[in-house]
Parts: structure tokens; sequence; C-alpha cells
């Protein structure tokens, strides 16, 4: 992960800003350059989870930044968000779709034949009701359509769903469809959290010493 941070913390550096009148230069740049971070720091988070999972023999995951989703899906899932467990079991084929989701982390298990799909969000504060409602479509559209997918890639395919992982706990979404930071290690069987949290230690330490340039 220290290029992917390297790589990151230069272009923090490199942030054009203006100084605000009140707040001088010096705390501008402060300012401007932590706001970017904060954003930057979700693709140091989804990178970190994404290496970690790829360490265990068991698995084999990947990233798809063009995961169809067939209008049919998006129905489906549409007709479901007021009462968004009643989805669970339904499955769409995959194919062709009017529009396209990025999921973030997808794992298959060798062992339990199982396709589990992931969006990644730093989850520090919740999202407005349109995002909410937003995320939660994508997220059951990936739960109806996953095994068709994993079907097609030529996995064997015994169980699937897909969930969002708010990485420092504030879920915008049910607990049904959703994950935080601690119950990683949980949930994978696998050591998740204390890697990520490296990864974290690293990027902050980084950050700090180009605050104190």
């Amino acid at each position: 992960m220290e290029p992917e941070i390297e790589a990151t913390i230069n272009r923090l550096n490199s942030v054009n800003f203006s100084p605000d009148p009140i707040a001088g230069r010096h705390f501008s740049r402060i300012v401007s350059v932590m706001s970017s971070a904060y954003k930057r720091h979700g693709f140091i988070l989804e990178k970190a989870i994404l290496h970690q999972l790829k360490k265990c023999s068991r698995f084999v995951v990947w990233d798809d930044h063009e995961f169809q989703v067939p209008a049919n899906a998006d129905l489906l899932a549409n007709g479901s968000l007021s009462a968004p467990t009643t989805i669970i079991g339904n499955q769409v084929n995959y194919g062709p779709g009017t529009r396209t989701l990025q999921v973030d982390v997808i794992v298959y298990d060798k062992e339990e034949k199982s396709l589990r799909a992931y969006e990644i969000k730093r989850g520090f504060g919740l999202h407005d009701a349109g995002k909410r409602r937003s995320m939660l479509r994508d997220t059951l559209c990936l739960n109806v359509l996953l095994k068709s997918y994993g079907e097609q890639r030529g996995f064997d395919v015994k169980d699937s769903a897909a969930r969002v992982i708010f990485y420092y706990g504030k879920r915008s979404i049910p607990p049904q469809f959703s994950l935080i930071g601690s119950e990683l290690d949980q949930h994978f069987s696998w050591p998740v959290y204390a890697a990520v949290e490296e990864v974290n230690d690293l990027f902050r330490q980084r950050l700090f010493s180009i605050l104190a340039t």
C-alpha cells in the first residue's frame, strides 16, 4: 500500500488553494489539504481492504468498476425499498444493463462457495435521505444479480450477498445490508481490521508530515 499512499500524499501536497482572508495562508492550506484528504481516504480504505483479503488463500478477490445493472433488477430493487429484506432470495439474470455500478470488493470463498460484494464508505457521518435511498437501491440490485454474475464468471455459487461497509460505524442503510470496521474480522473469518489500521496510521503520519511544513 505504500506506493498508493505516497501517490495520494503527493497529490495532496500539490493541491492549489486560495488563502482565505480570515484564516490566512497557513490555516487555509491545512483546511484545503484536510478536505481533500477526507475524500481520498475512501480510496485508501478500499485498497487496504482489497489487498488484505487477497492475502487469504481461501478467497478469490477482485473489483469491478462496470458491474451491469439491467432494468428488471432496478425495478425489483425500487419495489423493495420500503421493506428491503423482502428481496432476499430473489435472483435476476446478469447481463447488459441500463447503468453500471462500481463494486469495490468482490470475494468468492472457495470453501463455502459463497460470493460477496462490497461497496466501501468511510462511514464517519450519515448520508442524506436521497443518498441513503440510492445506496440501498444499488445494494439490493447487487444482491439479486450477484449469483448469476458469479456463475457467468465460472464460479459454483451456493450463496451470495452484497453489503456496504461503513468503516467508521455510521450506517446509512440497515444492518442486514451493511457492515462496520469492527465487524470485518468476524465476517470474513480473516484478520482485516488491524491491517487496515496499519495503513491508516501510515497515511495519517504522512499526512501530518506535509501539514507540518
